[in-house]
């Protein structure tokens, strides 16, 4: 699999950046990286001790921080909507426009999952 950006470079291409020897400009040019990533990798070596890159996050909370409990108590009282109506709800009670995905996503990680009935008549659903 092929590099691309937003992706930290192999572990391997980062210990050879950081066992060389020369100026940030040298190392850079000689691996086909940025004179940042040099300087970035070494300075996390100096400061952390560390030969690994840190964790990638965006710094941007969740879109439904704080609404969590109120979604969770929405769909244990009624499991039976839809993702559409549960965003429809977030945008009549909260003012909180978000999307299927999102909403989708939220409740994964909190654990909730929405059960539905089927749509089928009891005795087709009997047979098998």
């Amino acid at each position: 699999m092929a590099w691309q950006p937003g992706q930290a470079y192999g572990q391997d291409l980062r210990d050879r950046v950081l066992h060389s020897k020369g100026s940030i400009r040298e190392v850079a040019a000689r691996f086909g990286v940025s004179k940042s990533y040099v300087a970035r990798a070494r300075s996390r070596r100096r400061r952390l001790g560390e030969d690994t890159p840190g964790v990638q996050c965006s710094h941007t909370p969740p879109k439904l921080t704080g609404l969590e409990q109120a979604l969770i108590d929405k769909v244990e009282a009624v499991n039976d909507l839809t993702l559409k109506q549960l965003c429809e709800w977030l945008q009549n009670e909260h003012g909180m426009r978000v999307g299927v995905s999102t909403l989708w996503k939220t409740l994964a990680r909190l654990g909730v999952s929405l059960k539905k009935s089927h749509s089928m008549h009891a005795s087709k659903r009997a047979r098998t």
